[in-house]
């Protein structure tokens, strides 16, 4: 349901432009997502998320596989193209965002948060972020995970090493590599919506829409293991 109201919100902004967005929502149980062509049978223990019924699902927009369940923390960012020319590209849009998403969370840390690989938040050497775009003709999709209170060895658990890794994590294992920030969710809720002036509500889809997406793709396992 919640990867599903993201693509409604792209679909909405790339129709409107006053559909622009920030969202903001906390996973209550655990689970895995991969990006839209990453090979689940390599990039996910399957056997062991059957195991514990831990469910998988796989997401429209790029990036690479992760866990999820309490104590991360998401946000999606749907934008207008045109409102920046930084966000004329992935890799300008990339850069536009991550630098002003590392700005934030270093003025609340009181820490230098850097932006790694081609799309980490990086604290003292370690991943706490990981973030992926989708982009339509209009509008672009830019979401991603602040890890908070997260049990990083479900992670360790439930993923190999990935097959594609940025040269900073230098082989490091999933406890090695990522970190939780010692921040509340509200803080960051706060900082985000001052920085991206999300000052208005804005209307929620009807639950049948969001629930008619999210069982066509995200339920449906010929999507799921399409790659």
């Amino acid at each position: 349901m919640q990867l599903a109201c993201d693509d409604l919100l792209l679909d909405a902004c790339d129709a409107d432009p006053a559909c622009e967005t920030l969202r903001i929502w906390q996973p209550e149980t655990t689970f895995v997502v991969t990006g839209y062509t990453n090979h689940i049978m390599q990039e996910v223990h399957v056997d062991r998320c059957v195991e514990r019924g831990i469910p998988l699902y796989r997401r429209t927009s790029g990036g690479g596989t992760v866990v999820q369940g309490p104590g991360c923390l998401n946000y999606a960012l749907v934008l207008r193209m045109e409102r920046d020319p930084d966000l004329a590209t992935i890799s300008s849009t990339n850069r536009h965002i991550l630098q002003r998403m590392a700005g934030t969370l270093a003025g609340l840390l009181n820490l230098p948060v850097e932006v790694r690989g081609h799309t980490d938040l990086v604290c003292s050497g370690r991943k706490f972020s990981g973030n992926a775009q989708r982009r339509k003709e209009h509008a672009l999709l830019f979401h991603g995970t602040f890890l908070l209170a997260f049990d990083l060895s479900v992670i360790e658990d439930l993923l190999p090493l990935p097959s594609l890794q940025p040269e900073y994590r230098a082989g490091r294992s999933h406890k090695e590599f990522l970190t939780n920030i010692p921040l509340r969710a509200e803080t960051i809720i706060g900082a985000l919506r001052r920085e991206w002036c999300a000052d208005e509500a804005y209307g929620l889809f009807p639950p049948d829409a969001v629930r008619t997406l999210a069982e066509s793709r995200y339920l449906n396992h010929e999507w799921t293991y399409r790659f």
